[in-house]
């Protein structure tokens, strides 16, 4: 199915995830999409792997960490999750080299917590891992005292930045 890109999430600048000046890093991009959901658009690279041509399990739990912790952001802007829990299905190998989704939502929200699903899809759009998540919501200031919003954490509009996504 195809949904509509509503919003670009920002890039950080070293995140080992969405960090664009991280040359060892996913460089992955973030899209709220217009069924609720949040998409991570990642191309994992030689460097990410565990065997070989296989993404690390480690590095599959990190983009789905990632994207889960950032689905809070499609209810409430700005919010920064800090992860309580997380735990992982591991169904089908990942490749390297190949463009790969990130799915993310949210199942469960309050005052203080939240908690998300998520799943990397495949090329071909079977699931290959699925992640649930809890997550504490903290303020930057409380989470990284060397966090500079305005250095690290930009929109970056690229000209491939899709206007739907297809899963």
């Amino acid at each position: 199915m195809k949904y509509k890109v509503n919003k670009k999430q920002n890039n950080s600048k070293m995140c080992f995830v969405c960090g664009l000046a991280n040359d060892y890093g996913l460089q992955a991009s973030f899209y709220e999409l217009d069924n609720g959901e949040l998409v991570a658009i990642f191309k994992p690279l030689e460097e990410h792997q565990s065997y070989p041509g296989r993404l690390h399990g480690g590095v599959a739990s990190a983009i789905l960490d990632e994207t889960i912790g950032r689905a809070i952001n499609l209810k409430e802007e700005g919010t920064w999750g800090v992860t309580v829990e997380l735990s992982l299905r591991y169904k089908k190998p990942v490749p390297l080299d190949k463009e790969l989704k990130a799915v993310g939502r949210i199942t469960r929200d309050s005052k203080w917590l939240f908690e998300g699903t998520g799943e990397i899809l495949l090329p071909n759009g079977e699931v290959a891992v699925t992640a649930k998540g809890k997550y504490m919501k903290l303020p930057i200031g409380k989470i990284s005292s060397e966090f500079n919003l305005e250095d690290d954490w930009k929109l970056c509009p690229q000209e491939n930045d899709p206007k739907e996504v297809e899963y």
